[in-house]
């Protein structure tokens, strides 16, 4: 092994900060802290979660949370469930409009057909009766005899 070229291995000490389980070792890090086991001072290193923690290993569901990152997921994950619900709620309202259009527009053609219909009896009555009156306005022709 070549001299000055590798980092310094130091006595460390591993405490898992969800069980308090402790792992002794070595290792490049460095803390301020130390710790004494066995008669040697081992620097203390804080871990949030290890092999003794993890649920993987444990079978258990446990959620130790030092950073808030559990929160701020939990919080993104309602924000998106509400998110979805009310997508699906504009989406069911803007069905439900377009049925109605669809229905609205059916009705709104048989009223228009219907209108006509009445519009177009409407103006026949109206040409008889205006050429009814016509005939009775329009002096009636006497036959003179001419003597």
């Amino acid at each position: 092994m070549k001299k000055e070229i590798h980092p310094k291995l130091n006595p460390v000490v591993f405490i898992d900060s969800s069980c308090g389980a402790e792992f002794v070792t070595v290792s490049t890090l460095k803390s301020e802290k130390t710790k004494k086991i066995n008669g040697v001072d081992h620097y203390v290193i804080n871990i949030e979660i290890s092999s003794a923690s993890h649920p993987f290993y444990t079978g258990e569901k446990m959620l130790i949370d030092t950073a808030g990152r559990v929160d701020k997921f939990r919080a993104r994950q309602e924000a998106a469930e509400k998110l979805k619900a009310k997508h699906a709620e504009s989406k069911k309202r803007k069905e439900a409009a377009k049925k109605e259009t669809v229905e609205e527009k059916v009705t709104r053609k048989a009223r228009e057909n219907t209108e006509a219909k009445e519009a177009e009896k409407a103006e026949l009555e109206a040409a008889k009766e205006k050429a009814k009156a016509e005939k009775k306005k329009a002096p009636a022709k006497k036959e003179t005899k001419n003597k």
